[in-house]
């Protein structure tokens, strides 16, 4: 079982970039999936979620407007499109399975993670 996270990288502020997570070894597609962040020395916090037929997606407060989420089951693949980047974005991004459909925002709420992926945004 595999999710694998890409599409970070160094980025100016203001700039955009398309995060994308393949799911391998078994289908998520009746699972919640998000993203969550962690820059160095702090916790690692809730992004963004998508439940399991996208019908309902959350953010955080501080990318609403700018973050978009989105999850294609048929390609076992989710997305974060991320505009309007600045450097309080700069975190390693990860992506979760959730152990249902529904979409916590407590990391003990998800039961299988990808390696991450690093978005630097410059100022």
């Amino acid at each position: 079982v595999q999710l694998q996270a890409s599409g970070g990288g160094l980025v100016q502020a203001g700039n955009s970039l398309r995060l994308s997570c393949a799911a391998s070894g078994r289908m998520f597609r009746n699972n919640g999936m998000a993203w969550f962040r962690q820059a160095p020395g702090k916790e690692r916090e809730f992004v963004s979620g998508i439940t399991w037929n996208g019908g309902n997606t959350y953010y955080r407060d501080s990318v609403k407007g700018r973050f978009t989420i989105s999850r294609d089951n048929a390609k076992d693949t989710m997305y974060l499109q991320m505009n309007s980047l600045n450097p309080e974005d700069t975190a390693r991004y990860y992506c979760a399975a959730a152990r249902s459909a529904m979409v916590p925002s407590d990391p003990n709420g998800y039961r299988y993670w990808g390696q991450g992926t690093q978005v630097t945004v410059s100022s």
